[in-house]
């Protein structure tokens, strides 16, 4: 099964080109969409590089499997969620997942997220930082935050799940033909958790391993998102039925 990796970016040209390295080394058959979000950092420049040289342009770059490469720009910085609407419309494969372009997850784990829609048991699977694997201790009001987010995304969406906020989340691309998404911002996270739960698909978690970064080394999730969140799972999960 072809796999769609789409891979949002907005100023993370110190991290993006060693992202790019690790993913296309990972061994599956993957068309890489990079959906640059009004960057000005130089992430932009760097993608147009790459547009025109192809994978040559990242380091010590080693190939594995078919690694087909679609860049698009949008027009001004939107948010992660406008941009993943983008790469949703430019992807082709049967699995349709997502890659940030930090070094907080790593691409090694996206054979382990797909595998149960390759197995034919999921439509969706979530890639959870919470049962089981290594992660980096840190900020522990963020970790209060998210598991209370995820208790509210369960309970409007009738899931079980650990990890709502999770970057690895992947779907089979009937899936995501089926569901309008609104969200232009981090809300795009319990947006589609509610859709797909309401949907009455077939949901699985793996677990991940996240290697998370300070707010310092980049990181860019913060109060604002948290309180968009919210109002996400009341306008998804309460408001609509």
């Amino acid at each position: 099964m072809r796999v769609s990796v789409l891979v949002p970016v907005y100023n993370e040209l110190a991290t993006l080109p060693e992202i790019l390295r690790r993913l296309v080394a990972t061994d599956f058959p993957k068309e890489v969409i990079c959906i640059d979000d009004g960057s000005t950092d130089g992430s932009r420049e760097f993608l147009e590089r790459l547009q025109q040289q192809g994978w040559a342009a990242l380091p010590s770059v080693q190939l594995k499997n078919v690694n087909e490469l679609k860049v698009v720009y949008q027009p001004r910085n939107a948010g992660k969620g406008a941009a993943l609407r983008r790469g949703i419309d430019e992807a082709s494969g049967d699995i349709i997942t997502i890659q940030d372009a930090d070094l907080e997850y790593d691409p090694q784990d996206i054979p382990r997220v797909i595998q149960p829609i390759r197995d034919g048991v999921a439509d969706v699977v979530f890639g959870s930082r919470f049962i089981g694997e290594t992660r980096r201790a840190l900020y522990f009001w963020h970790s209060v935050v998210n598991k209370g987010l995820t208790f509210l995304s369960n309970a409007a969406s009738g899931l079980n799940l650990t990890d709502m906020e999770t970057c690895y989340k992947a779907f089979r691309r009937e899936v995501l033909a089926d569901i309008t998404l609104e969200e232009t911002r981090f809300g795009f996270e319990p947006e589609i958790t509610i859709k797909v739960g309401k949907a009455g698909l077939r949901v699985y978690e793996v677990p991940v391993r996240y290697f998370g970064r300070t707010y310092d080394e980049g990181k860019k999730i913060g109060v604002r998102d948290g309180f968009r969140a919210l109002y996400a799972i009341a306008k998804y999960g309460l408001l609509r039925s």
